[in-house]
């Protein structure tokens, strides 16, 4: 029998208590690599005892098979129903297909498990499904519970209606169930000709922007560069972006495959054995390992596929995330830009069932701006990505600029009164030498830039020993008013 780790554990008692006070729709969100299907197979286990049947949904073949392989390595007897595979059998807990089920109809139960529960959102057929079974406990399973919509009402009911925390991705390295990552974002491309379509890029446009010979050959380049030669997936934007990244690798002498929706079974199998033998580096696609795919002795990401999508991004860096023997850190290769619009993929994430109403643009518009506050930021010498707290490249000890303070705001100058400069005490003067010191060094100038401002502004220079410190309002203006100055004076000695 399988032993749960204490969030697990944990999880299932929030759970079973939600149950009991009578919240029918739960979502259960724990990161990619946290054991969401243990958590699972667990409930299973207890519903089986109470004489109860169950029904797992999955939302792709490959999610159906994993559970299936899952469920009865636990022991647990169970049936199939998806397309061609369905395994018919009267056991008390079945496995299926959202699709199948919507197109035969649906088993009776008397509880849910919904795997990849964002999937509900927006979807037809799970709206079908979870009207149907308006008065059946059920249980959603995610790492990212924020899709929009999943907390809207319908005339029978909410989709969700509660969510729950088994743990945080931070929470889980710190613990050792994860690995950290570092990441370098060594090229991007040029996006600003690439339309918004549904919240995410233009997949036509995005891939004639990606598929450049030049971002393609340089994917190859920093692999070879940063990789060590580790096991690695690679997510491009399209099937030709990716067999042409194969192609690149392949000719460079490195083994690489693609697989996409349209590889058969059997092939799809005998690429992934290659991948799991190690025989095959680098495995190449679009989406299709995005979700379910569990190989944890991967290392290495490659992002070539930009995305404003956070759901996209937490599921693709979750594939490198997962331990493994000899694994210290996964490696995350950003050749999309995505990491530095959207974060590190083991940041906080927003914890909360969106109700599909009309968002506030002004409230929207102050998280965006919060957000970018706490973005990455880049190394200009070796293209590592950062926290901001950092003042020097752990990687290569580039001592990074340093971040203002001062925060500017919207106004007008006042035209500068020389009579107060003239009337300035001893100390003023010292003060406002100190604000240019800060203002200098705020902005990665030298010392002596304050030095020759203030003996342009006062004539002289103090001799006492100054600290710097943030620049006055009073201060900046001054700066700003001898800068307009220096900027017509030199417009007025350009030739006409």
């Amino acid at each position: 029998m399988l032993k749960l780790r204490p969030y697990q554990e944990k999880a299932v008692s929030t759970l079973r208590a939600l149950f009991a006070s009578k919240k029918m729709r739960v979502v259960l969100y724990s990161p990619t690599g946290s054991g969401k299907t243990e958590i699972g197979m667990e409930l299973i286990r207890l519903a089986l005892a109470k004489k109860k049947r169950v029904v797992f949904i999955c939302n792709r073949i490959e999610l159906v098979r994993q559970t299936s392989s899952r469920i009865a390595a636990s022991g647990i007897q169970h049936g199939i129903i998806q397309g061609s595979n369905t395994c018919m059998s009267w056991e008390p807990v079945q496995v299926c297909s959202i699709q199948t089920i919507d197109k035969r109809g649906y088993p009776d139960c008397d509880l849910i498990v919904v795997d990849e529960a964002h999937g509900t959102a927006g979807s037809k057929a799970y709206q079908r499904f979870m009207e149907h079974y308006a008065a059946v406990p059920m249980i959603g399973l995610t790492a990212t519970p924020f899709a929009r919509g999943m907390g809207k009402t319908y005339p029978w009911g909410p989709m969700w209606e509660a969510l729950t925390a088994a743990t945080t991705i931070r929470d889980l390295v710190n613990d050792g169930y994860l690995v950290d990552c570092d990441i370098y974002a060594p090229s991007e491309p040029d996006l600003k000709n690439v339309k918004i379509t549904a919240g995410d890029y233009n997949e036509k446009q995005l891939g004639v922007a990606v598929d450049k010979q030049e971002l393609v050959g340089d994917i190859v380049t920093h692999w070879l560069k940063l990789s060590g030669g580790k096991s690695t997936v690679c997510f491009a934007t399209n099937i030709a972006h990716s067999k042409h990244i194969v192609d690149r690798f392949t000719a460079a002498g490195i083994p690489a495959e693609h697989i996409d929706c349209y590889t058969d079974d059997d092939e799809r199998r005998r690429i992934l054995k290659r991948v799991l033998a190690g025989d095959t580096k680098i495995i190449s696609n679009v989406g299709i390992l995005q979700e379910g795919w569990d190989f944890p002795a991967c290392e290495v990401m490659i992002l070539a596929r930009p995305t404003r999508s956070l759901i996209k991004y937490i599921q693709m860096a979750g594939r490198v995330l997962r331990p493994f023997e000899g694994k210290e850190k996964a490696l995350i290769l950003d050749h999309s830009g995505t990491c530095r619009r959207l974060g590190f993929p083991t940041d906080d994430l927003p914890l909360h069932l969106d109700d599909g109403k009309p968002r506030d643009k002004k409230k929207e518009a102050e998280a965006e701006k919060e957000k970018k506050e706490k973005l990455p930021i880049l190394c200009k010498q070796c293209s590592a990505v950062l926290a901001q707290t950092h003042t020097a490249c752990p990687r290569c000890g580039f001592e990074l600029p340093k971040k203002c303070d001062v925060k500017e705001r919207a106004g007008s100058l006042s035209r500068l009164d020389k009579t107060k400069i003239g009337s300035m005490t001893k100390e003023d003067r010292k003060k406002t030498y100190s604000e240019l010191l800060g203002y200098a060094r705020e902005r990665g100038y030298k010392d002596g830039w304050a030095w020759w401002k203030c003996k342009e502004i006062f004539g002289s220079v103090p001799r006492d020993r100054v600290a710097a410190v943030t620049p006055s309002k009073q201060t900046l203006n001054l700066v700003r008013h001898l800068n307009i100055k220096h900027a017509n004076s030199k417009e007025k000695e350009m030739p006409m």
